[in-house]
């Protein structure tokens, strides 16, 4: 070969004794072929196969499989984002005139979604009670062609009857949706309770790092997965194969992460609940959480994320507070190695005003800091909140 040919196209070095614990990043847009005929014939290796890389490389493979294996599921699809594998469900599965059911407290873009893009078009959605239970089969008319769950809400973190809800919408052949970013697989694995579609924002615990942006849904159904899968490719959406190493990469050490975190916030919770009103204290694992045996019998373990009540009259002290903090970084998102509190006005945005608390709700993110800073940073809040609403 001559030597602009060898710049492009390298000799072949052997593989052999060579063996990484590292998967490999395979980066592709064009995938080639061995000959005409193969081309001509590319469609015929199915939705799973390599065409382009646009649909994935070997590297995006490792993750689905391995996403697929912790979540029991037979099909797992990447996206940019976990609101872009929530609105990849929606869009796959609605029609001008179909309801998609949405729990009041579920990620708010979900909302904004359904307000806009999905409205504009003739999408209807209708808000219901998050703690309904299997008293969403009143819901369930005609038009209703998706049920989609978060359980626990990220923010008030209300645990939801999966088990109920599935049965009612099975009843009246309606697949059911749910958003698992909270748990995670390890904690939850809601096909295994009867759910269609999980989807999880692997940007939280999956990535762990607060260096990326990703989503995957996945599902058992042979025809679900054809609907999805035709939609994702039709919209041309892909995701990097660098990201997705970087995901395998945090996999590795998730178990140990979200064991520290949700081991921490607990212990947090408890004491705060042992110092201010129960009742501020959002956290499924406690006791006093209303949803707390319902959430014993169905997850295995809780997260490092949950919220505090602050009374609305302390907002002004509350952010002096925050912007004390020496350790929590003030931001959006969670499940990374750098604990977060985002102070979040709820109330405003629920419709089911009597399960949404009043005034404000602090979130927290517990990350891998020595727990006696986090705990310092908080001791204010807690001290302030327990003056006027002491356990």
């Amino acid at each position: 070969m001559k030597d602009k040919t060898v710049c492009v196209c390298p000799p072949e070095v052997s593989h052999e004794g060579f063996a990484s614990l590292a998967t490999p990043t395979y980066r592709a847009s064009t995938i080639a072929f061995p000959n005409a005929q193969a081309f001509a014939k590319r469609m015929e290796r199915g939705p799973s196969g390599y065409v382009y890389g646009l649909h994935g490389t070997p590297t995006t493979r490792t993750l689905e499989a391995s996403i697929s294996a912790l979540e029991g599921a037979k099909y797992t699809m990447l996206q940019p984002s976990g609101q872009a594998s929530i609105s990849l469900v929606f869009l796959a599965l609605l029609k001008p005139g179909d309801t998609v059911l949405v729990p009041d407290c579920a990620y708010p873009p979900v909302s904004t979604l359904c307000n806009g893009y999905l409205a504009e078009r003739g999408i209807h959605h209708r808000v219901y009670d998050p703690l309904i239970g299997a008293d969403i089969a009143a819901e369930l008319d005609d038009s209703v062609k998706l049920v989609w769950v978060e359980s626990p809400g990220s923010a008030t973190m209300e645990v939801q009857d999966l088990r109920a809800i599935v049965r009612a919408a099975r009843e009246r052949g309606i697949p059911v949706g749910i958003d698992n970013t909270w748990a995670s697989p390890l904690h939850f694995k809601p096909l295994n309770y009867g759910a269609d579609i999980v989807v999880e924002a692997l940007t939280k615990y999956f990535g762990g790092h607060s260096d990326l942006l990703m989503g995957s849904v996945s599902v058992n159904d042979d025809g679900l997965y054809d609907r999805l899968k035709s939609t994702l490719s039709m919209l041309g959406i892909g995701v990097s194969p660098d990201d997705c190493s970087l995901v395998l990469r945090g996999m590795e050490t998730m178990a140990v992460r979200l064991k520290h975190g949700s081991d921490v916030a607990l212990d947090f919770a408890t004491r705060m609940a042992n110092r201010m009103d129960a009742k501020m204290v959002l956290h499924p694992a406690l006791p006093s959480h209303p949803q707390h045996d319902m959430w014993k019998r169905d997850f295995a373990g809780a997260s490092a994320l949950f919220s505090i009540v602050v009374p609305a009259d302390m907002a002004s002290e509350l952010d002096g507070h925050i912007d004390n903090a020496k350790t929590f970084s003030i931001g959006a998102s969670w499940g990374g190695t750098h604990s977060l509190m985002v102070p979040m006005a709820i109330g405003a945005m629920r419709q089911f005003t009597g399960n949404a608390p009043g005034g404000l709700v602090l979130r927290l993110s517990i990350g891998m800091e020595d727990p006696d800073d986090l705990w310092a940073d908080l001791e204010p809040i807690i001290d302030m909140i327990a003056r006027v609403h002491p356990a």
